[in-house]
């Protein structure tokens, strides 16, 4: 053969070996940029993790913009190219979504597209009223505070439970609840009714009924001796002794009520004109219970009612000692020597 074909031949070679190379090399970068954007971590915080909040009815655009805001997200346009491929843009679904720090793009789209949320704990205390109710579960999920206080405060939503706007606070049982994030107001509603249904089972109705009073009753009476001592013995004691008024057509005469009635928390000392604040709340004024009570009852609280001691006082006073426990009386007469010691005690510190 020719020198100059084989020089040709073997230049052909090289050429093709060269090409196959370059061809692999390609291949190989190409592999390893897609493998990148698929499975590198791609997530930019410096703790363990964090949490991703997408609100009800958001677009992919909108995911974007929070990603981009939070800045968590170490390389953004790999992501948005992943979630293209695998279809993100029409699989959004909003909620709480924990991210973990060395989490890739496939992870991350696929948590996102899964909706499988990390629920949060909303703590339900004692409030004294819907709207402390509303502010702190609304800092715990979707639902804004005032959407809650206007459900909780609307009557035509309480007739559908079964309550009135005065006594629909009564249907929330403090505890600590598990919710997702993107949970509505009228989720919320749904769900305490379930809790309510279950908190309230047979044997409370049967003691309720035993006493004379509604479940809403028994919630609001309840509030009142919650607002009157943070003392868990004396509780039943107490409960006893507005029973005891009660089936006698008393006058309940709590100062909590009153107190309640102005919207005033931090009166110490309630004097003569306080009480004649003219509200449906003042049992000084008004006879029996209030039209709902003055704070949310815990279940020990409630229990306390339905579980009352049973005694012949009518009366109960602050001890002059200010330990938090009170004295009881059967008499009037009785009752004033308690009360004069206590009034001097608050007149030697000057609580007015």
């Amino acid at each position: 053969m020719p020198k100059a074909k084989k020089h040709k031949k073997r230049l052909f070679s090289k050429v093709i070996v060269i090409l196959f190379i370059l061809f692999v090399l390609v291949l190989a970068y190409t592999s390893y940029t897609y493998y990148n954007k698929i499975f590198k971590p791609n997530i930019n915080i410096n703790i363990n993790d964090e949490y991703i909040y997408i609100p009800t009815g958001s677009t992919f655009d909108d995911v974007i913009e929070i990603l981009k805001k939070e800045e968590l997200l170490i390389d953004l346009a790999s992501f948005e190219w992943l979630a293209e491929i695998k279809n993100y843009k029409n699989n959004i679904k909003p909620g709480r979504y924990r991210i973990k720090k060395n989490m890739n793009n496939n992870e991350l789209i696929n948590l996102l597209r899964s909706g499988k949320q990390e629920p949060v704990k909303v703590v339900i205390r004692g409030f004294r009223n819907l709207e402390y109710l509303a502010g702190s579960v609304a800092r715990k999920i979707e639902a804004d505070s005032a959407t809650l206080a206007s459900i909780l405060s609307d009557e035509m939503v309480a007739r559908k439970y079964g309550f009135n706007a005065n006594t629909f606070i009564t249907m929330i049982i403090p505890n600590t609840y598990e919710f997702y994030w993107n949970t509505s107001a009228e989720q919320f509603i749904d769900r305490m009714s379930k809790e309510y249904k279950s908190f309230w089972t047979d044997d409370r109705k049967t003691k309720a009924n035993e006493i004379g009073l509604s479940q809403s009753q028994i919630a609001i009476l309840a509030s009142i001796i919650q607002c009157e001592t943070n003392k868990t013995d004396e509780m039943p004691t107490i409960a006893g002794v507005y029973i005891n008024r009660l089936k006698k057509g008393m006058l309940l005469q709590a100062d909590p009520t009153v107190i309640y009635a102005i919207g005033d928390f931090s009166i110490q000392r309630v004097t003569k004109k306080h009480l004649e604040f003219d509200s449906p709340y003042n049992t000084y004024i008004y006879a029996g219970l209030p039209p709902g009570p003055i704070c949310i009852p815990y279940p020990h609280t409630i229990d306390a009612v339905l579980n009352y001691k049973k005694h012949n006082f009518l009366y109960f006073c602050a001890k002059d000692d200010f330990s938090g426990y009170h004295v009881f009386a059967k008499t009037h007469e009785e009752h004033l020597i308690n009360a004069r010691k206590y009034q001097q005690a608050l007149n030697k510190l000057n609580i007015k």
